[in-house]
């Protein structure tokens, strides 16, 4: 026996299958691939017991009728095998649906242990569960856990070696003897060779039929194009016409029939009720009457994000204005000590205005950042952003998108590329189209800083109004976009909305540092990597030809600058420096922060009171609008070409830059029309 132990995990979406991950392998996480695809491949590992366990984690699934990218990847891997182990996690306070998937898996005969998470919300209930019973019941093991409190996760690791150990006895899922009667008739149709030539390690004949008889597409054209598989397709329709005409229902009513009913058996035999609960409305109903009111659920959603970004402006202040001392004493020490030991002026004025201006000027809004992502983290580990997707529906209908695009928009407010990503979970392909190239009009965290540095220069009364307007602003003209882009390339087209609404719950403080600490970690790697490149770049490019005044309209970046900015004047900012920062900032848009701190020669303070003297308010939130709308930076690109392709990220580069620059002018334009009538 090997010492090394290969599990998967699978399980519904919003199951708490990524805090049992989380639990399981801590910080031995890596993100990559799938081959051959974009999806998200995540993997871990942990030790116990003296073996090695590695940990793969699927991304979420309903069933194993796929549809989306990610349902076929974890299609694939489940029926690919080459596991040990197949640890299905299901959200206990709603097993009636979870089990659906569970049975599949039984189905298939695979080894499978049962985790019972979110054990803490069935107790809230009233409800008890007879684990020991339902083990005996399914016949594999069955595990409690409270995964984002990290409950029963030892307790789980001990139960997968053992398992490994001494694997249990499978045994099939017997369901009503009309279904079984009807799945006899198939049976001695299907060989092994059969079997092979679809491909799949778990496949056995009686799952076989039960997919063909639920008209599983992807099978189907498998079979078709075999001629013992069109024999079987040939049987399974002369044998459900005879059933119709007996009973009135397809096989695929039937089958679907058998495992709820196979289900409410499971749950009538296994758990019991302290209270009855369906008598007694339950907090979650209490709350969700309210904050998806149709009346009140529009205005408390705004509510809840001017809160937010209040919240950012008081606690990050302070705290960005003792990074700010720190690299302005940064810059004393090193000037002092560079010409005490005769540096070149050259060298000096690289390491003080190129490096710590350029990434300084960055890093200043790394407790935004920080503070952003952990509210955006407690709205979506407490439920709220499923609700969020709910209230917009109607309205994203309306505007050509799909109400479950809702979510990759919020996630966008982190960071586009992730967001983009994000959209595999739309099964219909021009839905996925619509809301990728929407997507970038979201307020990416890289923004914030450009958002920060403008609005403390020139709106210092109403910050969190402002910056709330920016938002708002950029989800607005996504779904006008979305609108004109539908009726242009998808029209007729529509998806209904349905998704699940998960439970409330109590954030864990814990975990949202954690995860609020990865996100930011990749805007701080960001700053030592493409930004400290830039900041180099740029004072290099405003430093030469040699002999020219540095930062002088007559350095190459002058030119650059002169040569953009004539295209700006009518959106009210048209100085070389701010074209130029708009040009860097198509490779991160914080460097259209950096960009500034080093054409301007300043600190983040100081960047603050040029900003403020080179600005007024109309000038200064065109600008904002111009870095909310033009192209995306080139990691989203990358993002939209991978996802679907050059000719939507050509087109996304295109019309994004038109709007931008529209919009910063109509903006910059009226205002000073109605200014001079008034």
């Amino acid at each position: 026996m090997k010492n090394v132990i290969n599990i998967v995990l699978a399980g519904n979406p919003n199951c708490g299958k990524t805090s049992i991950f989380n639990g399981l392998t801590g910080d031995t996480q890596k993100v990559g691939n799938w081959p051959g695809v974009t999806v998200e491949k995540k993997e871990g590992e942990f030790s116990f017991d003296g073996f090695r366990v590695n940990v793969i984690d699927l991304p979420g699934i309903y069933s194993l009728n796929a549809f989306s990218i990610d349902e076929k990847i974890s299609r694939d891997v489940i029926l690919e095998g080459g596991y040990d182990i197949l640890v299905n996690i299901v959200d206990a306070s709603n097993l009636n649906r979870n089990l659906y998937l569970t049975l599949q898996l039984l189905e298939l005969n695979l080894p499978v242990i049962l985790v019972l998470n979110m054990m803490d919300l069935v107790e809230s209930q009233g409800i008890k569960i007879d684990t020991k019973l339902l083990e005996k019941l399914l016949n594999i093991p069955v595990v409690e856990t409270i995964g984002n409190k990290s409950v029963g996760i030892e307790e789980l690791k001990k139960r997968i070696v053992e398992f490994y150990k001494s694997p249990k006895g499978r045994k099939p899922i017997l369901y009503s003897s009309t279904l079984e009667d009807e799945i006899n008739k198939l049976f001695d149709l299907i060989d092994d060779s059969l079997l092979e030539k679809i491909g799949f390690k778990t496949l056995n004949k009686r799952w076989l039929i039960l997919r063909i008889f639920e008209n599983d597409e992807f099978l189907v054209n498998k079979l078709i194009n075999d001629e013992n598989g069109k024999k079987v397709l040939y049987k399974k329709d002369e044998i459900e016409r005879d059933f119709i005409d007996k009973h009135g229902i397809t096989l695929e009513d039937l089958v679907i029939e058998n495992r709820y009913g196979y289900i409410k058996g499971l749950l009538n035999e296994v758990i019991t009720k302290k209270v009855d609960i369906e008598e007694k409305l339950s907090l979650t109903n209490k709350i969700d009457n309210i904050l998806t009111n149709k009346y009140l659920g529009f205005p408390i959603l705004i509510l809840i994000l001017y809160i937010i970004f209040q919240i950012v402006f008081t606690l990050s202040e302070p705290l960005s204005g003792i990074i700010d001392s720190f690299f302005g004493i940064l810059s004393n020490i090193v000037t002092k000590v560079g010409e005490n030991h005769h540096f070149p002026d050259w060298l000096i004025s690289l390491l003080v205005d190129g490096i710590i201006g350029g990434v300084g000027s960055i890093l200043v809004f790394f407790p935004s950042i920080f503070i952003l992502y952990f509210l955006m983290g407690i709205l979506e580990d407490s439920g709220y952003m499923a609700r969020a997707a709910f209230l917009m529906d109607k309205i994203m209908h309306k505007m050509g998108l799909h109400g479950k695009s809702f979510i990759p928009f919020i996630l966008g407010f982190g960071c586009n590329v992730p967001a983009i990503t994000a959209t595999r979970t739309l099964s219909n392909p021009k839905d996925r189209i619509l809301t990728i190239i929407t997507i970038p009009l979201m307020s990416c965290s890289a923004r914030l800083p450009i958002y920060l540095l403008f609005i403390n220069a020139l709106f210092k009364k109403n910050k969190s109004l402002i910056l709330l307007s920016l938002y708002l602003i950029g989800i607005i003209l996504a779904f006008v976009v979305a609108r004109i882009f539908k009726n242009i390339f998808f029209k007729k087209e529509y998806s209904p909305l349905i998704m699940e609404m998960p439970p409330y719950h109590m954030p864990q403080f814990k975990g949202l540092i954690f995860y609020s600490w990865l996100k930011t970690k990749l805007f701080i790697k960001k700053a030592g990597t493409i930004i400290l490149f830039a900041s180099i770049l740029i004072w290099a490019l405003a430093s030469l030809p040699w002999g020219v005044e540095y930062l002088s309209k007559d350095s190459i970046l002058g030119k650059i600058g002169q040569f953009i900015a004539p295209v700006l004047v009518p959106s009210g900012f048209a100085s070389w420096q701010n074209a130029v920062a708009l040009l860097f900032g198509t490779m991160a848009k914080e460097l259209v922060v950096g960009t500034l701190g080093i054409l301007y020669n300043a600190g983040e303070d100081s960047l603050v009171n040029i900003i403020s003297n080179n600005f007024n308010p109309l000038s200064g939130y065109a600008f904002m609008l111009m870095s909310l709308l033009y192209i995306p930076c080139v990691a989203t690109i990358a993002a939209i070409k991978n996802e679907i392709g050059w000719k939507w990220a050509i087109f996304t580069t295109v019309y994004t830059i038109l709007l931008g620059w529209t919009v910063a002018t109509l903006f910059y334009q009226i205002g000073i029309f109605i200014v001079n009538i008034m």
